[in-house]
């Protein structure tokens, strides 16, 4: 079993990042990290699209480009853990995810149109913390899961969340104790 850990913590004492880990100390496996602060990611640039988009037409995958998609792909469970910011995540994780969607590696499509899912994992778990709580809107997890759900194929999406860690009067280790020792499987 493989697992692929995400990291999109970009501070070095991250709550996220402890939560995550508290709930996969019992993986049995190989685990695979990817500190995306570490990895010097940019947006895809124009030339660079066009360098890959050749590369996919004649089926060759052997470029680095395709490093990130690879991983994914052949992992048997994915972890994301990103920390809630401006009503999504850190924008590392959205540049770290355009590289993730290559067609013939992560997903492909039907004639007619529709995508189906190259990947081997069947579960994604997504792990956040919040300072504050009971926020209206979320589009972290909604975007991960429905990329993993339309392109990858992975339906097995899951939202672990740590909430209200800022607000005057809270142990955020206490709310940080109670969720990761929350329902397992």
């Amino acid at each position: 079993m493989r697992l692929l850990f995400i990291d999109a913590c970009p501070r070095a004492d991250s709550r996220t990042r402890r939560l995550a880990e508290s709930r996969i100390e019992d993986f049995r496996g190989e685990i695979v990290r990817i500190f995306l602060d570490g990895e010097g990611l940019t947006p895809l640039s124009g030339a660079e699209l066009e360098r890959r988009e050749a590369l996919i037409a004649v089926g060759d995958y052997s470029s680095p480009c395709f490093r990130y998609a690879k991983e994914f792909a052949a992992a048997d469970e994915i972890v994301v853990c990103a920390p809630y910011w401006d009503l999504s995540f850190p924008s590392v994780l959205k540049v770290f995810l355009e590289r993730v969607c290559v067609r013939g590696v992560t997903f492909s499509f039907t004639e007619t149109g529709e995508a189906v899912g190259l990947c081997r994992a069947r579960r994604m778990r997504y792990f956040t913390t919040m300072g504050a709580e009971g926020l209206p809107y979320d589009f972290g997890y909604g975007y991960v899961s429905a990329l993993c759900r339309t392109y990858f194929g992975i339906a097995d999406t899951e939202l672990i969340s740590a909430e209200g860690l800022d607000l005057e009067g809270r142990d955020p280790e206490e709310i940080l104790k109670a969720v990761a020792e929350g329902p397992r499987e």
